[in-house]
C-alpha cells in the first residue's frame, strides 16, 4: 500500500468533536459552516482549491449567502478559509485573516482538531451576530466533515 495516497485518518472521536463545534455554532445563526479535509492539495494554492471544493459542495446555493469553508491539506501543511458574499461583505479581509491565524496558531503547536474548532467557535459568533437565527431555518448542508 502507498501510504503516500492514504485518505486522512482521524479517530472518530475528533470528527465527532468537529461535527459538534459546527452545530453549536449553527444553533444561533442561520450560516453554514463545513470542513473539508484532504492529504494533498490539488490545485495551486490552497485557496483556489477551498474555492473549487466550496461550488463542489454547493455551499454557493445557500439561502442567505453566508457558507464558509474551512480548507485543510495535512501532508501539504495547507489550509484556507474560504466565505460566500453574503459573510464576506458583513466581516471584510480582516476577518479571515485572524481566522487564518487561529489556525495556524493551533498547527503549529500540533493541535489541528482543536483549532479548527476554535476556528469553527469564532466563525459561529460572528455569523450569530450577522446572521441571526430566525428560530425557523433548517439545517442546509451536511455538518460532517468532508474526506477528500
Amino acid at each position: 500500500m502507498n501510504l503516500f495516497f492514504r485518505k486522512p485518518h482521524f479517530k472518530k472521536d475528533e470528527l465527532d468533536a468537529i461535527r459538534q463545534a459546527i452545530e453549536q455554532a449553527e444553533t444561533k445563526t442561520s450560516g453554514e459552516i463545513r470542513v473539508f479535509v484532504e492529504n494533498r492539495c490539488k490545485a495551486a494554492t490552497a485557496l483556489d482549491r477551498a474555492a473549487d471544493c466550496f461550488l463542489h459542495l454547493k455551499m454557493e446555493k445557500t439561502t442567505h449567502r453566508n457558507g464558509v469553508l474551512i480548507y485543510v491539506a495535512m501532508k501539504d501543511k495547507k489550509f484556507a478559509i474560504i466565505g460566500d458574499a453574503g459573510i464576506h461583505q458583513k466581516v471584510g479581509e480582516d476577518f479571515w485573516e485572524q481566522e487564518k491565524n487561529i489556525l495556524q496558531q493551533h498547527f503549529v503547536a500540533g493541535k489541528m482538531i482543536t483549532g479548527i474548532c476554535a476556528c469553527i467557535d469564532t466563525m459561529g459568533k460572528h455569523l450569530q451576530k450577522f446572521f441571526p437565527s430566525d428560530g425557523e431555518q433548517k439545517n442546509e448542508l451536511n455538518n460532517d466533515v468532508i474526506i477528500g
